[in-house]
């Protein structure tokens, strides 16, 4: 129900523009975010912002560097990507959620809609 666009190889320094739309679903998110996985370590919390968009959170490696925002379309998330780093390479993924169990706005276990993800590489 979620499909992420926009990954891609860049070099060292780059930027990336990563999309998120939801489909088919009748009501609103009110939280989604972005989590990202690199080859033999766990998936982690790298942005999320909620329905209004006045509230956003990042992970540490990505404040200063990353900036998750909500597109006019409902449903829609996206994080702009810079000054990339080669740890930045990983498969990104767009999560969200409405209401349930919350752990916290980068915590895997806050969100219950998951896309495919996409892949970034740098290099």
């Amino acid at each position: 129900q979620l499909v992420e666009s926009g990954g891609g190889s860049v070099q060292a320094g780059g930027s990336l523009r990563l999309s998120c739309a939801a489909s088919r679903l009748p009501f609103t998110l009110n939280f989604m975010g972005w989590f990202r996985q690199a080859p033999g370590k766990e998936r982690e919390g790298v942005a999320s912002i909620n329905s209004g968009g006045g509230g956003t959170y990042y992970s540490d490696s990505a404040k200063g560097r990353f900036i998750v925002s909500r597109g006019n379309e409902k449903n829609t998330v996206y994080l702009q990507l810079s000054s990339l780093k080669p740890e930045d390479t990983a498969m990104y993924y767009c999560a969200a959620r409405t209401y349930g169990d919350w752990e916290g706005p980068l915590a895997e276990k806050s969100f219950y809609y998951w896309g495919q993800g996409t892949q970034v590489t740098v290099s």
